[in-house]
C-alpha cells in the first residue's frame, strides 16, 4: 500500500497494551502522523466518556468513533457531533427476543450527552446482576430492566458470564433476524447491540467523508470481530497478530500484536 490518507485504528487490544497504555515507539510514530497532518481517527467500541483517558496522553486531539459507529465524537472539543440510537421500543423487542435463547441474560444500556464529561444524562445503566467483563464502572447506576430499556440508547449491552461471547452472538443474530446490530469485542460473556447497520465502518465512512478521501486511501487496525465491517471496509485492512480469526480472515497484512507495537511496525513505513 501507498502511504496512506487516513489512518483508522482500533484501541483496545490493537493499538494500547494489554494494560491500556501507549509505548514510547508507539507514541513516536502518533507525533510523526500529526507533524505530517494526516488525520489519525480512533475507532472503538469504547463510548464517548471512555476516550480522553486514552486520547489525551497520546496527544491524539481529532475525531472518534465510538460505540461501535453509533456515536461521532470530537476529542479536542469534547463534544458529540451524532448519533445514532436504539428507541425503547426496539430496546425492549430485542430483549424480550434474546431472553428466548439467552435466559440467563442480563442487560445494560449506554446512553451519552452533549459531551464526554456530560453529568446530565445516565450514561450507563444496568440490571443489578449484569457482569462486566472491563470491571466495574464507577459511572454506572444500577436499575430494574425497565429502567434500562425505558430510555433511548446508542447501545445495548447483553451479559452472560458463564457463556462466550461468540456463543451468544450467534444465538441473538438467530432471533433478532437482523433488526438490530450485533457484535462483540471481549470474549468476556458479552454482546453488543447497535441500530441496524450501524458498525465502526459506516461512523468512519462519516468522518473519511469529511476530509475528502477515497475510503481506497485509508488504513484500518484491529483485532476483534467488531473491526471486521471497518477492515473490509477500509482500502487497506490490517489485523493485529492476536487478533480473532474473523479479523485475521479478512485482513489485508497481518501485523505484530498489540504487545509488539503491531501498529507502529506498520505505520513506521511511512512516518
Amino acid at each position: 500500500m501507498h502511504r496512506p490518507h487516513l489512518i483508522a485504528s482500533d484501541v483496545d487490544g490493537t493499538l494500547v497494551t494489554p494494560l491500556e497504555r501507549f509505548t514510547d515507539r508507539t507514541r513516536a510514530v502518533l507525533r510523526q502522523v500529526h507533524q505530517d497532518d494526516v488525520p489519525f481517527v480512533l475507532v472503538s467500541g469504547r463510548p464517548p466518556r471512555w476516550i480522553p483517558p486514552i486520547a489525551n496522553p497520546a496527544g491524539i486531539t481529532g475525531y472518534a468513533v465510538c460505540a461501535n459507529g453509533a456515536v461521532i465524537y470530537d476529542i479536542a472539543a469534547d463534544r458529540v457531533i451524532s448519533t445514532r440510537h436504539l428507541p425503547p421500543v426496539t430496546l425492549r423487542d430485542a430483549a424480550e427476543a434474546i431472553v428466548g435463547v439467552l435466559p440467563r441474560a442480563r442487560f445494560g444500556a449506554e446512553r451519552v450527552g452533549t459531551s464526554a464529561t456530560d453529568s446530565s444524562v445516565a450514561r450507563i445503566v444496568t440490571e443489578s446482576a449484569f457482569h462486566n467483563p472491563w470491571g466495574d464502572d464507577t459511572e454506572c447506576d444500577t436499575g430494574s430492566r425497565a429502567d434500562v430499556l425505558g430510555t433511548a440508547a446508542i447501545k445495548l449491552l447483553v451479559s452472560d458470564e458463564r457463556m462466550a461471547s461468540e456463543e451468544m452472538a450467534a444465538a441473538a443474530t438467530s432471533v433478532l433476524d437482523g433488526s438490530v446490530a450485533v457484535t462483540y469485542s471481549s470474549n468476556g460473556g458479552l454482546i453488543e447491540i447497535s441500530a441496524v447497520s450501524v458498525t465502526k465502518a459506516t461512523g468512519l465512512a462519516e468522518i473519511v467523508d469529511w476530509f475528502d478521501v477515497d475510503p481506497g486511501n485509508v488504513i484500518a487496525f484491529g483485532d476483534m470481530p467488531n473491526d471486521v465491517a471497518m477492515l473490509g471496509w477500509a482500502g487497506h485492512g490490517v489485523a493485529v497478530a492476536n487478533a480473532h480469526p474473523a479479523v485475521l480472515e479478512v485482513a489485508d497484512e497481518i501485523t505484530g500484536p498489540n504487545t509488539e507495537d503491531g501498529v507502529a511496525q506498520v505505520l513506521e513505513r511511512w512516518f
